[in-house]
């Protein structure tokens, strides 16, 4: 579900429209739902039910201090992985008793920041680190507590790029080794062992999946038990998918995924941590473009647009899809007809569908890209000197910019040259 509609024949941000937030800003734009965001949060929130939980956004899908301090304002933890994200987090007014660092690189500066700023646990995913961490918080006369992120050897069923969960990834500690690096960690003077983390992937749309992997987290926590440690609290990680193909069937939902956790690992007596990012943001977000050009091709026709793949990246990087529908709305019945719609970098990657059904567009005419509100804002860049665009959020019949597009002189003087060039 989201809150963006058509009335009147023209698609609403809630009770805004796209077209006076064009008149507004200008275009490209991101523009996020408030609305949307609180109910989606709330999903997970009656999934986990009477479960002892925390609710982690992971800021990595969007990281706009507007929308982390709403999600703070609802009960949200936040789930970062860099220094960066941690003092946006703290920025944002979030206590470090409710933010979770991960990531599989922390620094010894990463761990100094969020071990004076407060932190509610790191989740260790190598034993390097893991000596590096207790180090750390022995110099500075404090405990670092600690999940061991384990690696369950279950394949997500999702995109290679975004699958964290198989032997061959990255991600974390085998499994069939984490008696040892338990013991290992419990060893260690500036350690605090309090529970067992485990994250398989992203978009997920499967629940089989979390299935196998919770049910194994669940044996190993007798085991570890049985073994004298202390685990009283289990981070299940984040990736359940959102629809980005419409037409398609949609992804299990939140309370179907609740059912899968109690299921699993709710007779534990373990606090819950989840850390959802796509599904809170995904579709609360839309990116709005103008069409610059509808160019004529050799068997094929394009739609040229405003923004490119340094705004949105997902299509480029992964092949992936998001819906484009035109900002006003067709006529009932109006005929289709294939285009590819790219952006105006001189790069072939710079594509976001290929042969994609639509209505008669023509130049000036808005387009608004669904699901834009994860990984979108985040991952752009300024490639070609293009300017980062502005982030709006609407709220009701309001919405203001809580990021400015630069000028092309904030870009160019951000350099400096050297005064021997």
């Amino acid at each position: 579900m989201d809150h963006f509609l058509y009335r009147n024949g023209v698609m609403h941000a809630e009770d805004v429209p796209l077209t006076d937030i064009a008149a507004r800003v200008g275009t490209p734009f991101y523009v996020y739902s408030t609305a949307t965001l609180t109910r989606h949060f709330q999903l997970f929130e009656e999934a986990l039910g009477d479960l002892p939980h925390l609710i982690c956004f992971a800021m990595k899908s969007n990281s706009n201090q507007a929308v982390i301090k709403h999600l703070a304002s609802l009960g949200a933890g936040m789930d970062v992985v860099s220094g960066g994200e941690y003092l946006r987090a703290k920025a944002a007014g979030v206590p470090g008793e409710k933010i979770v660092f991960s990531g599989i690189g922390k620094t010894a500066d990463e761990m100094r920041l969020a071990l004076t700023g407060g932190i509610r646990q790191f989740n260790v995913e190598s034993e390097p680190e893991m000596q590096r961490l207790s180090r750390v918080a022995v110099e500075l006369g404090a405990k670092a507590p600690i999940t061991i992120r384990v690696n369950p050897d279950v394949d997500a069923k999702t995109h290679a790029k975004i699958a964290t969960g198989r032997s061959e990834d990255k991600f974390g500690i085998p499994i069939a080794r984490a008696r040892e690096v338990y013991a290992l960690a419990a060893s260690l003077p500036g350690l605090e062992v309090i529970g067992i983390d485990v994250h398989i992937g992203s978009q997920l749309t499967d629940l089989e999946p979390f299935e196998i992997a919770y049910n194994k987290v669940a044996e190993l926590t007798h085991q570890l038990r049985a073994d004298g440690h202390t685990i009283s609290r289990l981070d299940l990680g984040g990736g359940l998918g959102i629809p980005y193909e419409r037409s398609n069937s949609a992804p299990p939902l939140p309370i179907e995924y609740g059912e899968v956790i109690k299921r699993t690992v709710g007779h534990l007596g373990c606090e819950i941590e989840i850390e959802p990012g796509r599904l809170i943001s995904g579709n609360a977000g839309l990116l709005v473009a103008s069409t610059i050009y509808v160019k004529n091709g050799e068997g094929r026709d394009f739609l040229i647009l405003d923004a490119a793949m340094n705004d949105l990246i997902r299509p480029a990087m992964y092949g992936a899809w998001h819906d484009i529908v035109p900002v006003l709305e067709p006529t009932p019945g109006a005929e289709q007809a294939p285009y590819d719609i790219v952006g105006p970098v001189c790069e072939s990657g710079d594509t976001f569908a290929k042969q994609r059904n639509m209505p008669p567009v023509k130049e000036g005419d808005l387009i608004a890209f669904r699901s834009a509100g994860a990984y979108g804002a985040v991952m752009s860049s300024e490639y070609n000197t293009r300017p980062l665009i502005p982030e709006v959020l609407v709220k009701g019949d309001q919405f203001a910019v809580i990021r400015a597009r630069p000028s092309f002189d904030d870009i160019i003087n951000r350099d400096t040259v050297p005064e021997w060039v």
